[in-house]
């Protein structure tokens, strides 16, 4: 995929000449209204809206829990979105063990330093989750699978996605990158799941991504003291 540093956005002409209409965080192109949005950490209410919802108090340290990609069709009404909250749904669900690791002692208590939390669950917040699929009705509501409501019916295929067809050079009318939430691990490593998407005029390409090393110690840092003094440490 194109990086988003190297990515200017589309010309009015590339947009033209592909059918292409810009609209608020993303492009309608072709039957597909593609739109991204970016929002901050979840703060202390909405942080306490997913721990209810998600029955937990473990979550990433950094939960972006209004950050979503949607893509939608709109002669079908078939919709998909790729959000927090149901990645950590699935995360839930899958119930994975603790991975073990040298460090994994440090975050017994992380999350309620005050209590005796066992270590009893996946720390690296790894997830099989897919993004979320859904059919919009008439009223503006959704129904998707993970409420049981779906209708979207997947089949297994043979075809495979054509990597020639994706290095072939086109117009981009539309690339973002999304981060749904990230962990460091108690400083130990890092997590991550993000979402990327490429639409050019013969289509689009998306690609969601989980990403874990529970090994990366070098981390150098830099601190500014008012008196221009630099402090670098590396851990």
């Amino acid at each position: 995929m194109a990086s988003a540093a190297a990515w200017e956005g589309p010309t009015a002409a590339e947009l033209k000449a592909a059918g292409a209409e810009a609209i608020p965080g993303g492009v309608r192109v072709k039957g597909w209204v593609i739109q991204s949005h970016k929002g901050p950490i979840l703060n202390a209410a909405s942080l306490q809206r997913f721990e209810d919802e998600l029955q937990t108090t473990h979550l990433p340290e950094m939960v972006f829990g209004e950050s979503f990609l949607s893509l939608e069709h709109t002669q079908t009404s078939i919709k998909f979105h790729f959000n927090a909250l149901d990645a950590l749904k699935a995360w839930k669900e899958e119930a994975l063990p603790p991975v073990e690791v040298p460090a994994a002692a440090k975050w017994k208590f992380r999350s309620k330093p005050s209590d005796q939390v066992i270590l009893d669950y996946d720390y690296t917040f790894t997830t099989p989750y897919c993004g979320s699929d859904a059919v919009v009705l008439n009223s503006g509501t959704t129904q998707t699978s993970l409420d049981g409501c779906g209708t979207l019916c997947w089949e297994d295929t043979n075809d495979r996605i054509d990597l020639v067809a994706l290095s072939a050079k086109e117009a981009i009318l539309f690339y973002d990158e999304v981060i749904l939430y990230e962990d460091e691990l108690a400083d130990n490593g890092i997590s991550f799941l993000a979402v990327r998407v490429r639409v050019m005029p013969t289509g689009w390409f998306l690609l969601l991504r989980f990403w874990v090393d529970p090994s990366v110690h070098l981390k150098p840092r830099f601190f500014r003291k008012p008196v221009n003094t630099w402090i670098t440490s590396y851990n």
